[in-house]
């Protein structure tokens, strides 16, 4: 197959990975798995990790294992579907423990529409502390009406 197909595949993995995000974040971390995600709608947290972190493992399986069977046995689509899961786990790395949540001390002085967007969307989202009532369960992609400026 050509270059330009895998990259297709990767880049339509890639944009996928955001409404099985939203899903995963409205209908399972504020459903059932409450519980692994709670810490994290707690202002203040104290600990390097949260048990929000174990969704980054859940995610990061299902790319593991693309990987391991994309290449057996010669390199075909279910490593490029794997890759795609890869850029956007590290994006949404980026974006919400970087950039949003600080978690990191990196990109202190972002001044793009764009980001700020996403930051007024998720503090949105965070403004609720409890499992009902959630909103902007999206990370890349959330409502233009967070990217309008202020007037």
């Amino acid at each position: 197959m050509s270059l330009l197909i895998w990259v297709l595949v990767t880049l339509a993995t890639f944009a996928v990975m955001e409404g099985v995000t939203w899903c995963t974040h409205k209908y399972i971390m504020h459903g059932f798995g409450w519980f692994l995600h709670e810490d994290h709608h707690q202002p203040g947290y104290p600990h390097v990790f949260e048990k929000n972190d174990a969704f980054f493992v859940v995610f990061a399986i299902p790319s593991m294992l693309l990987f391991y069977f994309g290449i057996r046995p010669e390199i075909n689509y279910l490593f490029f579907i794997g890759l795609g899961i890869l850029f956007y786990g590290i994006a949404y790395f980026l974006i919400h423990d970087v950039l949003i949540h600080k978690r990191f001390n990196w990109f202190k002085n972002t001044n793009n529409q764009y980001l700020k967007g996403l930051r007024k969307a998720h503090k949105i989202h965070h403004k609720h502390l409890g499992k009902p009532d959630g909103e902007c369960f999206g990370m890349l992609f959330v409502p233009f009406k967070y990217f309008k400026k202020r007037q």
